[in-house]
């Protein structure tokens, strides 16, 4: 069984920045793809960044593109995900998630551990 859990939320004001951090554990962290989604209030779960296992290849969504970087330690057995300039549309409950695929992929359906999220509130 693989657990995901995210960390780092919080409250910020508008063009602050904010660093997520994701743990996975049950099987070899370099096993895992990893994503970040998040979803808004009243709103569909959206895709935001993917990073693929080796950490040589990423996927960003549109909205967050230029404002915000995911990586990863696989020797710390981490993933992260930096968001700056944030602005309150980002305000979300954000998730990790881990799949077994090989590439950094967009889609929800690629990834099959998931955490509990955590909430970003940006302030106006």
């Amino acid at each position: 069984q693989v657990q995901v859990v995210e960390s780092g939320g919080g409250l910020v004001q508008a063009g602050g920045s904010l660093r997520l951090s994701c743990a996975a554990s049950g099987r070899s962290f370099n096993s895992y793809a990893m994503g970040w989604f998040r979803q808004a209030s009243g709103k569909e779960r959206e895709f935001g960044a993917a990073i693929n296992r080796n950490g040589l290849s990423t996927s960003y969504a549109d909205s967050v593109k230029g404002r915000f970087t995911i990586s990863r330690d696989n020797s710390k057995n981490v993933g992260y995900l930096q968001m700056n300039s944030l602005a309150p549309e980002d305000t979300a409950v954000y998730y990790c998630a881990a799949g077994f695929g090989a590439i950094a992929s967009v889609s929800r359906a690629d990834y099959r551990y998931w955490g509990q999220g955590t909430q970003v509130t940006v302030s106006s």
